[in-house]
């Protein structure tokens, strides 16, 4: 009897198992709504896209054009289309995890993934371009060769073919080709040249495709996100926001948009509701971190050691993981083996004591030792060693090394309320020290060489650089899996967040924004021309300018900057930045100068001046980027058109006629013409000089006239005269009317 009810526990046990894991099967399968078709022929469809002929609600209903699929079933198999059968773009997979759809030639609805296309170019005699069809930037690359010897198949490196990166969040473009000695010499083995954008390994060179290419279709892939609202804005309406349980939101690269993932731990489609369902880590050991046992948990997993053994329980990695054998247990299998062998004296046992006490901790020490040493060259504490005591005056002393276990107490173990912001590079945590100071902690996302570079060469430019108006080093700590640098806390966030964030309690006043410019272009004139070594910042953006608590800026993110010798006067490199704030001189010839951190100062000034995004799909579609919409604004005498309204109640004219030359100066498209940072700095500080004459100024070389080019800096202070017809703008030199009377 007891057998027979063992038995049925068993068998309701295993249903019940069944039930579940059939459960979990079917809400893995589950990648559209109920009732809707989710595939054409091979394609699966997965909400929130959706067939044309489906129910209206098996599609986003934001955007619903943006993500309507055709099927069309006179082929064998069915092939899907983008919009409509008559489009032609061929959709070859939808991605939700990965918010990516790949097609077979281009459409202007998302943009290009930056990360998966490559622009080509084909010939021994070719230059090649891609332009974007709003003038925000332009690139190319040249391939030549003058024999079929001089070729390798296989081989994009300049040589019969060549090919680049593609900036990200890129819509719409023109690609054009040229040769430029009109194929002379080549004619009999290349014909033509050829140049498109595909998806990174789609195309092999052979030079055959010299002669005739043969790729059709050329694959692309692009990037997708819901609308035009951050998630922020998003959230404010329930009904429409797409997002359901177990997921976050996060805001799309390309300033609009937003996109929805499980939380971590979770699997399934996060536009379905209930969908993001708990996954089992322990069924796939490629998934979890487990030595010995591992247990699964909703959203996540844990581990533990057998009976006789102590610690996490998780493989090696970590100070402190894995599982030791507990002393006693230990003893007891030596006693054990010990007395099968014979008898063995009270000494041997008091030996065998103390063996099975020291070797334990002995053995944890010595890993944690190698672990820690391991950690401290991953993280390049050599070469960072290296670098700062070649620094001339050695800084080094200005940077303390944290201990791993010091930080774990001031974060709370990196609690997920302590988050301060996260970016490209890593996440910042709040902390406080046991001394009661508050620090921000800056630990980097994953391990990889670059990002290690990146925290290494950080640590050197803030060594290097003393100034009120950037960010404090306190220290850094290279005994983590991953790097972690320590700064000062600065409390009030960041100039974005007030500019562009409706929830402030209150707005940026005109004389705040001011005192803001002012202080971030005396910064980066110190770190142009007054540090010991000059320095480019390379990402210079209001998410980058934090405020402290009487919301004096701090110029901050260090991670892409670069020092130079003070002969050099530009750094040729792979082209990286925000967009929006990019210099378009810096993405023709990848070579940064100090002019192009004025550029991206410009940007910032006109967001001060208008409180718009740097890109934004609010405005029309040619006046998306900030620069270029604020530049035809002023040469349409339409400035006071496009002015936040703190600025028009609370400025002067003259004041934000200044400003407004100067922004427009920092953005011209050629470096030469734009001024340096030292007579921006000099501008803006003469300009609070004058709204308010007991502003302490400079030394008094710095208050002279600095003439670069032949234009003074004092030039551009306008005089204004009252006439009959309304207020007119005179420079002394530079004539440039923008005045619109308001």
């Amino acid at each position: 009897m007891v057998i027979y009810k063992l038995l049925l526990k068993a068998a309701v046990l295993g249903a019940l198992l069944g039930l579940y894991h059939k459960h979990l099967a079917q809400a893995d399968e589950s990648i559209t709504k109920p009732g809707c078709q989710s595939s054409c022929g091979n394609l699966s469809i997965p909400y929130p896209s959706g067939l044309s002929d489906s129910d209206p609600h098996c599609r986003s209903h934001i955007n619903p054009s943006s993500f309507r699929v055709d099927c069309d079933n006179s082929t064998k198999p069915p092939v899907a289309y983008f919009w409509n059968k008559s489009s032609t773009i061929e959709i070859l997979d939808i991605s939700v995890e990965d918010h990516e759809l790949r097609i077979n030639t281009l459409i202007g609805e998302f943009p290009l993934s930056s990360t998966k296309n490559k622009f080509t170019a084909i010939g021994c005699d070719t230059s090649a371009f891609f332009r974007d069809r709003h003038g925000k930037f332009s690139f190319g690359c040249m391939s030549s060769c003058s024999s079929v010897l001089d070729i390798s198949n296989g081989s994009c490196t300049g040589i019969g073919c060549c090919e680049t990166s593609i900036p990200r969040n890129t819509f719409d473009y023109n690609i054009s080709i040229m040769s430029f000695s009109n194929h002379s010499g080549v004619l009999d083995f290349n014909p033509c040249s050829y140049t498109f954008v595909a998806e990174i390994g789609s195309y092999n060179f052979s030079v055959g495709d010299l002669k005739q290419l043969k790729v059709n279709p050329i694959p692309l892939v692009l990037d997708w996100a819901l609308g035009d609202q951050t998630c922020e804005e998003a959230k404010k309406n329930s009904t429409s926001y797409m997002c359901t349980k177990n997921t976050n939101c996060t805001d799309a690269e390309t300033g609009y948009g937003y996109k929805c993932t499980c939380l971590e731990g979770y699997g399934g489609n996060p536009y379905l509701e209930n969908d993001c369902h708990d996954i089992d880590e322990c069924a796939d050991p490629e998934m979890n971190q487990c030595e010995k046992i591992c247990h699964n948990a909703i959203g996540s997993y844990t581990c533990s050691c057998p009976n006789g053994y102590y610690g996490d329980g998780k493989k090696g990695g970590g100070i402190g993981h894995g599982c030791t054998i507990k002393p006693l247990h230990l003893m007891g299998i030596l006693v054990g083996g010990a007395a099968g062998v014979g008898a063995i004296g009270a000494i041997g046992v008091i030996v065998l004591l103390l063996l099975c006490w020291w070797l334990p901790k002995y053995t944890k020490r010595r890993r944690e030792a190698k672990l820690k040493q391991k950690f401290f060259q991953r993280n390049g504490g050599i070469v960072l060693q290296q670098r700062l005591f070649s620094i001339e005056n050695n800084h080094m002393e200005k940077g303390k090394l944290f201990a791993l276990t010091e930080l774990d107490t001031a974060t709370d173990h990196f609690n997920k309320n302590r988050i301060l912001g996260q970016g490209g590079q890593g996440t910042v945590f709040k902390g406080m020290l046991l001394d009661g100071t508050i620090i921000a902690v800056k630990k980097s996302k994953v391990i990889d060489i670059g990002q290690v570079k990146q925290f290494v060469n950080e640590i050197v430019i803030l060594s290097q650089i003393n100034h009120r108006n950037v960010v404090k080093l306190l220290g850094f700590c290279l005994e983590s899996e991953v790097p972690l640098l320590i700064y000062e806390f600065v409390p009030n966030g960041t100039l974005y967040q007030y500019l562009h964030d409706p929830d402030k309690e209150f707005p940026v006043s005109w004389e705040m924004r001011l005192r803001i410019a002012s202080e971030v272009a005396g910064a980066l004139s110190y770190l142009h021309s007054a540090a010991a070594i000059p320095v480019y910042h390379r990402d210079i953006k209001s998410s980058n300018i934090l405020l402290d608590e009487k919301y004096r800026a701090k110029v901050s993110d260090f991670g892409a900057s670069r020092s130079i010798t003070i002969d050099q006067t530009h750094l040729t490199t792979m082209v990286r930045g925000t967009f929006g704030y990019f210099d378009p001189e810096y993405y023709q010839t990848s070579q940064f100068t100090d002019k192009s951190d004025v550029y991206s100062f410009g940007v910032v000034l006109v967001e001060l001046l208008t409180g718009e995004k740097p890109i934004s799909q609010l405005r029309a579609e040619e006046d998306r980027n900030l620069a270029s919409y604020f530049i035809i604004s002023m040469e349409e005498n339409r400035l006071f058109d496009v002015l936040d309204k703190e600025v028009l109640d609370h400025g002067k004219n003259e004041e934000i006629i200044v400003v407004s030359n100067l922004a427009k100066r920092c953005l011209g498209l050629h470096g030469r013409y734009r001024p340096t940072m030292k007579e921006v700095a000099m501008e803006l500080e003469r300009l609070q000089s004058l709204r308010n004459p007991t502003v302490v100024r400079q030394n008094e070389e710095e208050i002279d006239c600095i003439r670069t080019e032949s234009i003074c800096v004092s030039s551009t202070i306008p005089m204004l005269k009252q006439s009959e017809a309304g207020i007119e703008l005179t420079l002394m030199e530079n004539d440039q009317s923008l005045l619109s009377p308001r």
